[in-house]
């Protein structure tokens, strides 16, 4: 009877840490997946704020351009 409560005990020991292992897995899966969806969105905003500041650089010499006309 012992022997059976021990391996019982280890039994639960082992699921345990394998379920922990598992949502660790899981956990670092979603960061993997949201990091490789960052990769993607971010170089748009940056070029669509680069694009922006280009703009306004363009017509603010276009406007003093226009004042020594």
């Amino acid at each position: 009877m012992p022997l059976y409560l021990n391996n019982q005990i280890l039994r639960a020991l082992h699921e345990s840490l394998a379920s922990e292992l598992v949502a660790r897995m899981n956990a670092m899966s979603n960061a993997t997946d949201n990091a490789m969806d960052m990769t993607k969105t971010l170089p748009n905003a940056y070029n669509r704020q680069r694009q922006s500041k280009i703009t306004g650089e363009i017509f603010e010499i276009v406007v003093g351009a226009e004042a020594f006309l």
